[in-house]
């Protein structure tokens, strides 16, 4: 068949998917089909009359026959060449937006910007050369920190500091350009004249390249990196060779309560807590308490810190139907840099007789604590 200007016309199975016409990404599960208005993912439903089976045949059919007009519109606004190219690069569009940016991965990276929002950040100290079976003891880290400079640790813990605090927003910013983008393209693939679309596919390609190079940046600033250094840190002890070394950044997960294992009781609350990915050598934890809203000045007493080194513990001699808040955190040690979060809960102990026992003991562990804490 031959169209008025001159050029064949595409064979009808060559026509564009009507899901691909209207902007929609192509059905790809029993999911996507049912996010569709009429379209439907089973086709064995039960006809309760002809009448109605009928009318629901005959109302996809001109749904179908409706787009198959359109995307014809569409298609004599532009040459037979120039119409081949706006579909190959709507195609790219949609392929990149359901791949490299789809919603489903955007929400997975701002779970992960979530959760190391929480970590806690800290310097590692590792050689920077050792060689394959060096067993000289001074390249250890734990003997390594012995030698290093001690006030100028703190100032590299102050850099530290300054370069995770910077890397966090930094992350963020980048987050933001990637839903951005996303929403600026999704506006543009969703257009219905393709002249424009055509026109600005310059812009568009620099658009996606610029996209791309964001999400690796993002990809690569997720893991910290090298802490840089101006100045050595070990001093030359005497004849004895010193390794250089390297700080870097490192990130430990965050510290949450188990909400459903922290109970609290008439006088006194059973808390349990937990580490994602439990570290090799045991932990120490600081256990923060107070009593929310005091009447007197008596009870304003009711708070304090615990040290504690294991993932359990219980606090006695509460106030009974008061409510208390609860926050756990690692306790400080000599390589945190920066721990800007803290997991808090909070219980209400148990109505009891209005003459509870006066505060005078707080924080005595269970014995079954130590093994509970080891799991």
């Amino acid at each position: 068949m031959v169209s008025p200007r001159g050029s064949p016309v595409p064979h009808r199975q060559d026509r564009t998917d009507p899901f691909q016409q209207r902007g929609a990404p192509s059905p790809r599960s029993h999911d996507d089909l049912t996010l569709w208005p009429g379209h439907t993912a089973d086709m064995s439903f039960r006809v309760p009359g002809p009448g109605l089976g009928k009318m629901k045949l005959d109302s996809a059919q001109s749904s179908l026959d409706q787009e198959e007009a359109e995307e014809a519109e569409d298609r004599q606004l532009l040459e037979p060449a120039a119409w081949r190219a706006y579909m190959e690069r709507r195609t790219a569009l949609r392929e990149f937006l359901t791949s490299d940016l789809s919603p489903h991965l955007l929400r997975r990276h701002h779970g992960r910007m979530e959760l190391l929002q929480k970590c806690s950040f800290h310097i590692e100290i590792l050689p920077k050369h050792l060689a394959l079976g060096d067993q000289n003891p001074l390249v250890l880290p734990s003997t390594m920190l012995q030698l290093i400079d001690p006030w100028k640790f703190q100032r590299m813990k102050k850099v530290g500091t300054a370069q995770t605090k910077i890397q966090l927003l930094l992350l963020g910013d980048l987050l933001e350009q990637l839903d951005r983008g996303r929403a600026e393209l999704g506006a543009l693939l969703e257009s219905p004249d393709p002249r424009p679309f055509l026109a600005g596919w310059g812009l568009v390609a620099r658009r996606l390249a610029e996209l791309s190079a964001v999400m690796d940046s993002f990809l690569a600033m997720m893991v910290p990196g090298r802490l840089h250094m101006k100045h050595r840190l070990v001093s030359d002890i005497g004849a004895t060779k010193i390794p250089h070394i390297r700080l870097m950044l490192s990130t430990k997960m965050p510290v949450m309560f188990d909400r459903k294992g922290s109970v609290a009781h008439q006088d006194w609350a059973s808390l349990r807590w937990f580490v994602t990915i439990q570290p090799a050598a045991p932990e120490q934890f600081e256990l923060r308490f107070k009593l929310l809203d005091p009447r007197t000045q008596q009870e304003s007493t009711q708070c304090g810190t615990i040290p504690v080194a294991a993932c359990a513990f219980d606090i006695h001699n509460l106030l009974p139907n008061r409510s208390y808040r609860f926050t756990v955190k690692r306790a400080e040690s000599y390589t945190l840099v920066y721990e800007p979060w803290r997991d808090s809960l909070t219980l209400q102990t148990r109505p009891g007789p209005p003459e509870g026992p006066s505060p005078s003991r707080l924080g005595k562990p269970g014995l079954p604590l130590t093994t509970l804490s080891e799991r």
